[in-house]
C-alpha cells in the first residue's frame, strides 16, 4: 500500500497519551479492564452462531499462544481501521469488542492497557508474549518509518498464506489417515473377535491348515492378547514425545524422518522454503539489515533444519560470505533458489526474488498436495480391499479343501 503514516502522528495516536490526558490514565486503565467483559452479553449469542466454525479452525495439538487465524484478522482489520484514520487506540478497543473469544479479547485487553499506559504498539506486543520477534519488530520498523499500514498488511499477508499452506497439507491427508483409521478399526476387529470364531471351527476339523491360515491365526493371537499392551506402550511413546517436543535431538530426528517419506518430504520441504523465502521479502522489502532479517526469519520458520542452517549462514553473512554461497553448502536449499538468491545479489533485488521464489513454491505445493489426494484415495481403498480380502482367503480356504475332500 503506497499510502504511509507521518510517525508524528502516528505516536500521538498510537500510545503517547497527552498530559491531560496522563492525569486520567488510571481511570482509563481501569475502563479498559473493565472492558474485558464489555462483549461479555454477546458472547453466548455468538459461541451459538459459530457451534460449527470447528470445522475451520486450526488444528493445534500443543500451545496455548494466538492461532494464525486470529493474527491474519488482528493485523488486517488493524489496518483496515488505521487507513480509516482510526487511532490504535479506538481500533484495539474495536477489535477487542468484536470478538468472540474471551481469552483472545483478554489478549487483546492486555495490549490496550499498555497503549493506555503510554507505550507503543510494538512495545505492547512485545511485552505481551503471544507474538514473535519478527512481527514485534516488523511493527516497531513501520511506527519508525511511517509505514505501519504497510507492515500491518504484510504480517496478514504472511499468515494468510501460511495457513494457506498448512491447509494444502491437511486437506490432502484429511481423506486418507480418516480412511486407514476405520480400515485399522475394521481390521482389528476382524481379528479379535471375527478369526478366532474360525479358528475354533477350524481345530474342531483337524487337519493340516494352509499356511496363511496358520499365519492370520498368529496375528490374531496376538492382536487378542497383547493389543492391551500395545496401547499402552504407543499411549507412553506419545505422552514422552510430546514432552520432549522442543528438545534438539528430538526435532532433529523428526525432521530427517519427515524429509526422508516419498511425495510427502518432498511437500513439507517446499512449505518451509516457501515460508523462509516469503519471510526474507518482506524483511528485505522492509529495509531491514541482512543479519537481523536472518535472525528473525529464524524464529519464524520453525523447522530444524532451515533453523539450525539459518545460525551458520548469519555466520557466514558476518565474514562477508555472500548469501547464495551460504545457501548452497545446505542441502535443505535446492539449487534452483541458490540461483535466484545469486541473480537477486547481483542485480540488488533480493526482496523481488525473494517473492518470486515464494510463489513459485507455493504454486508448487497447491499442486502436489492436489495430486497427492486424487493419488492416495484410490490406492487405500486397494490396500483396504487386499488386507480384508486376504484374512477372508485364509479363513475360508481350509473349508473350501474340506469340501472338495469330500
Amino acid at each position: 500500500m503506497s499510502k504511509s503514516i507521518d510517525i508524528r502522528n502516528m505516536r500521538r495516536g498510537n500510545a503517547r497519551v497527552e498530559p491531560a490526558a496522563a492525569a486520567k490514565s488510571g481511570g482509563a486503565v481501569k475502563d479498559v479492564v473493565a472492558g474485558k467483559d464489555a462483549g461479555a452479553v454477546k458472547e453466548g449469542v455468538a459461541e451459538k452462531a459459530s457451534r460449527w466454525g470447528f470445522l475451520n479452525k486450526e488444528i493445534r495439538l500443543f500451545g496455548a499462544g494466538l492461532p494464525d487465524k486470529v493474527k491474519e484478522g488482528f493485523y488486517l482489520e488493524l489496518s483496515n481501521l488505521v487507513v480509516a484514520g482510526m487511532d490504535i487506540r479506538s481500533a484495539l478497543e474495536l477489535i477487542r469488542s468484536d470478538h468472540p473469544k474471551r481469552k483472545n479479547r483478554d489478549v487483546f485487553s492486555g495490549i490496550l492497557v499498555q497503549i493506555v499506559a503510554g507505550s507503543t504498539l510494538s512495545a505492547a506486543l512485545k511485552r505481551d508474549g503471544h507474538f514473535t520477534a519478527y512481527e514485534y519488530f516488523s511493527v516497531q520498523i513501520g511506527e519508525e518509518t511511517g509505514k505501519i499500514v504497510h507492515v500491518l498488511n504484510d504480517l496478514a499477508a504472511y499468515y494468510k498464506q501460511k495457513i494457506s499452506q498448512r491447509r494444502q497439507i491437511v486437506g490432502a491427508l484429511t481423506y486418507p489417515v480418516l480412511v486407514l483409521t476405520v480400515a485399522f478399526g475394521a481390521v482389528s476387529f476382524m481379528m479379535a473377535y471375527v478369526v478366532p470364531m474360525f479358528a475354533d471351527v477350524l481345530k474342531r476339523l483337524g487337519g493340516d491348515l494352509p499356511a496363511i491360515t496358520k499365519w492370520v491365526l498368529r496375528v490374531s493371537f496376538f492382536a487378542k492378547r497383547y493389543s492391551l499392551y500395545v496401547l499402552v506402550i504407543v499411549a507412553a511413546v506419545v505422552a514422552f514425545l510430546a514432552a520432549q517436543k522442543d528438545k534438539p535431538w528430538l526435532r532433529e530426528a523428526g525432521s530427517r524422518i519427515v524429509l526422508k517419506m516419498p511425495v510427502i518430504g518432498a511437500i513439507v520441504r517446499k512449505v518451509y522454503i516457501a515460508r523462509f523465502a516469503n519471510a526474507m521479502s518482506l524483511m528485505i522489502s522492509a529495509r531491514i539489515p541482512m543479519l537481523q532479517a536472518i535472525r528473525l526469519v529464524k524464529e519464524m520458520v520453525r523447522f530444524y533444519p532451515v533453523e539450525r542452517s539459518l545460525g551458520k549462514i548469519e555466520e557466514d553473512v558476518l565474514s562477508g560470505v555472500p548469501l547464495h554461497k551460504s545457501l548452497g553448502q545446505h542441502a535443505i536449499y535446492p539449487g534452483k533458489m541458490v540461483s535466484f538468491v545469486k541473480v537477486g545479489e547481483e542485480v540488488n533485488q533480493l526482496d523481488r526474488f525473494f517473492g518470486k521464489i515464494a510463489e513459485q513454491y507455493s504454486s508448487e505445493i497447491e499442486y502436489q498436495t492436489n495430486l497427492l489426494s486424487k493419488f492416495m484415495e484410490p490406492l487405500i481403498i486397494v490396500v483396504l480391499g487386499l488386507v480384508v480380502g486376504v484374512i477372508l482367503i485364509a479363513m475360508y480356504l481350509p473349508l473350501f479343501k474340506l469340501g472338495q475332500a469330500f
